[in-house]
């Protein structure tokens, strides 16, 4: 299906060229941050001349969003290692902040594994050959509440260990990491735990998480961050005995610079011998979002971004020399044409998904999302078939096209931006009548109430939705039924994160509370671009 009035579909090239946000400058330079998406917790390795990286998703699914580069600048979101969430029924229904807490990476023995958490259940293991294939099936490897960012480490003698932090909601401890020996066959650990790092003894830390464990020559270190992650620091931590006593160094702050409480990540060499640090930054609306820093060891410490003059902790750097020129410009996938017969990568559900909420297929070339019914009458935080994806950049524009012809009596379909608060703009049949809607909730998380703030008739049933997002995360909607012609609706809304993730933007399709699922909607295409210059 082509609406008559649509654009034509950009070829792949420009669209790249086009993409909001290029971390890229051209000249083998690259700015911060080099993924400007709520990729939170990063880990990352390099295995020859790939690198992979891994992040939290919570109860987004699919979960564990694998991405690859060849030059830590340039990166393509490749697969899912979780396509659904364990345990399946409890997931079944959208469980904000739940789910997948901060994962590891990393290879052994020819084989990729991830390390991931449930601050719920507990920690989990999956493999894989090829981190772009089908991963096994989640491996409960220590069951308990509260334990979170798991990270293994192999020795030289073939011992592995893995440590872990501690999520005082659930476990009532925090502050603190604790390590294992692991099993043989590493599916599991082998002894109760040691707590090598007890930020309660130690003068004015708080918050030490996210640790990932490393060897280099003699000594172990476990990079961790502290703080909190609107105003911590990255800390570094090292012994030559793994369960320590490990000595400490603040080796990343903020300083002068706008990025606040560089946050855990991931430490990667490059094969010409340099050294890496990917790191998380928090932003109201865009969520967490990932920076590359450089990195020098001196006296065995690493020293990461820029130096300061008083010798204190680096600095992040805003743009900075990559690791080798890119060959072609890449970014994640946002916008999708709803050609092939699976929908992008980009996209999540709020919960595992049923089958019965999507088709791909039934019309050519469209994507066709059914009615479902609402569940409740108040708000959709709890509606799990909001289709979504991850704000791209610190400003961009995203259009769709839809058919509400099928629409049933009380059914709705559109757009939507989701955080703690969200608003819709959408197609509504009411009493036979199509009319073009705009609905917000504010603290949709704390029992806010939906309301229409704004109405225009439809007089067709297909349309162009718009959603401008300007820097900041204010946004503003519109809609066409020309293709050329754009009416402003409403006052601007401002978006918001949620639980421990930024705001998403994306489609849905729903009918009335304790209604039958009868109508449908039909996609052809959902474009995200840079703003039109001015």
């Amino acid at each position: 299906m082509t609406s008559p009035f649509a654009p034509p579909a950009p070829a792949s090239a420009k669209a790249a060229v086009s993409a909001p946000w290029i971390p890229d400058t051209g000249d083998g330079g690259y700015r911060n941050p080099v993924l400007y998406a709520d990729y939170s917790d990063p880990d990352a390795i390099r295995v020859g001349d790939d690198y992979w990286l891994v992040s939290s998703s919570f109860g987004h699914v699919p979960g564990l969003p694998i991405l690859h580069s060849r030059d830590l600048v340039n990166w393509t979101l490749v697969n899912h290692a979780l396509p659904r969430l364990v345990p399946d029924d409890h997931f079944s229904t959208p469980r904000h902040g739940q789910g997948v807490w901060a994962p590891s990476l990393r290879h052994h023995q020819g084989r990729y594994w991830i390390f991931y958490p449930d601050p719920d259940f507990g920690l989990y293991a999956i493999t894989a050959d090829d981190p772009r294939s089908r991963w096994s099936d989640p491996v409960l490897i220590k069951a308990g509440k509260g334990l979170i960012d798991p990270c293994p480490l192999w020795d030289e003698d073939g011992t592995g260990y893995l440590v872990h932090g501690w999520a005082k909601s659930r476990s009532g401890v925090k502050n603190r990491v604790t390590l294992h020996r692991l099993r043989p066959d590493s599916f599991g650990v082998a002894d109760v735990g040691t707590v090598v790092i007890d930020g309660d003894r130690m003068d004015g830390w708080n918050t030490i998480e996210g640790p990932k464990l490393y060897r280099r020559g003699n000594y172990y270190y476990i990079f961790s961050p502290a703080g909190g992650v609107t105003h911590g620091y990255q800390a570094v931590f090292r012994s030559k005995n793994v369960f320590g006593p490990y000595e400490h160094r603040i080796v990343l702050a903020q300083g002068s610079t706008p990025v606040n409480g560089p946050h855990q990540g991931a430490w990667v060499d490059s094969p010409d011998g340099r050294h890496w640090f990917l790191h998380f930054q928090e932003l109201p609306a865009y969520g967490r979002v990932v920076h590359l820093q450089p990195v020098e060891w001196k006296d065995d410490w690493p020293s990461m971004g820029a130096p300061t003059f008083d010798g204190g902790p680096g600095v992040p750097v805003l743009v900075g020399r990559g690791p080798s020129p890119a060959a072609v410009k890449t970014v994640p996938a946002t916008s999708d044409e709803f050609d092939g017969g699976a929908l992008g990568l980009q996209w999540q559900w709020q919960c595992n998904p049923s089958p019965e909420w999507v088709a791909l297929g039934s019309v050519a070339s469209c994507l066709r999302l059914r009615c479902v019914p609402r569940p409740d009458n108040e708000t959709l935080w709890k509606a799990g078939n909001l289709l979504m994806q991850k704000f791209p950049a610190p400003e961009f524009e995203v259009t769709t096209s839809v058919d509400a012809t099928a629409l049933g009596d009380g059914e709705r379909c559109g757009l939507v931006v989701f955080g703690y608060s969200y608003a819709s703009l959408s197609l509504r049949r009411v009493s036979g009548k199509l009319d073009v809607v705009l609905h917000r909730c504010d603290d949709a998380h704390q029992s806010g109430v939906e309301r229409l703030v704004a109405s225009s008739p439809a007089n067709s049933s297909r349309a162009l939705l718009r959603v401008t997002v300007a820097s900041g995360g204010e946004c503003r909607f519109a809609f066409s039924f020309d293709g050329t012609a754009f009416v402003a609706l409403g006052m601007p809304f401002q978006a918001r994160s949620s639980y421990w993730v930024g705001a998403k933007v994306g489609l849905f399709a729903l009918g009335p509370m304790n209604g039958q699922q009868r109508g449908h909607a039909d996609f052809d295409w959902f474009r995200v671009s840079a703003l039109p210059s001015p």
